[in-house]
């Protein structure tokens, strides 16, 4: 079963049907935490049955495919929503290490990699792999997006949009063409670099305990 579902997740995004979307928020040492998301309106007849019994968008198939040592799971929802007619997936978990994800078969060709770069920074990678369009889909109308939150300076970045620490990549499938790299290039905070407003709330802590000692004395 395990093996015939993410043949089936495949396909499906591979023929472009698939709306997808990954976020990550990492930890310094390539840890973190993953939301994905994956959602398509079902063709009527056949069709949307043979997707159904794939498991695509059956909880317990796709908590199976991500599952594993490297990884905890925290939330799996699958359901539709009439008002497009869709059926969405949803799956949060954790992970030790961004690299070992190359491990799991939803991942294959994603060629995750979180590695040391100049002093004191670190370079994440990912490979978005190309998308043939098929069964009559509109191109313009699918995306694929990647939002992913960095614990430190970035530095250098190829992501379309960024807001802070967090950068998105969303492409819309005609624009994926022969497949993108994601590249980030950061410096992750030291403990002596941890944000200055934990410092202001310590301190102003630090001030209401003197404060208060010192009145008790009076």
């Amino acid at each position: 079963m395990k093996k015939s579902v993410f043949l089936a997740l495949l396909a499906i995004i591979f023929s472009g049907c698939l709306n997808y979307y990954q976020e990550i928020k990492f930890n310094i040492d390539g840890s973190g935490k993953m939301v994905v998301k994956y959602w398509m309106k079902l063709p009527a007849g056949d069709t949307a049955g043979f997707v159904q019994k794939m498991g695509i968008f059956n909880k317990d198939s796709v908590k199976s495919e991500f599952t594993s040592a490297f990884t905890k799971i925290e939330n799996v929802k699958v359901y539709s929503d009439t008002t497009d007619t869709t059926t969405h997936a949803e799956i949060e978990f954790s992970f030790t290490s961004i690299d070992s994800l190359n491990k799991l078969k939803p991942f294959n060709g994603s060629e995750f990699s979180f590695a040391d770069g100049a002093a004191g920074q670190k370079i994440f990678t990912q490979n978005i792999a190309p998308v043939a369009s098929g069964f009559g889909a509109d191109t313009n109308s699918i995306t694929m997006t990647y939002k992913y939150t960095f614990p430190g300076e970035i530095i250098t970045h190829n992501a379309l949009t960024s807001e802070g620490k967090t950068l998105t990549w969303k492409y819309k499938l005609s624009e994926i063409g022969k497949g993108k790299t994601i590249s980030v290039t950061f410096r992750p905070y030291k403990l002596k670099e941890t944000p200055v407003w934990i410092y202001s709330i310590c301190g102003a802590v630090l001030l209401i305990v003197i404060g208060f000692l010192f009145k008790k004395k009076k």
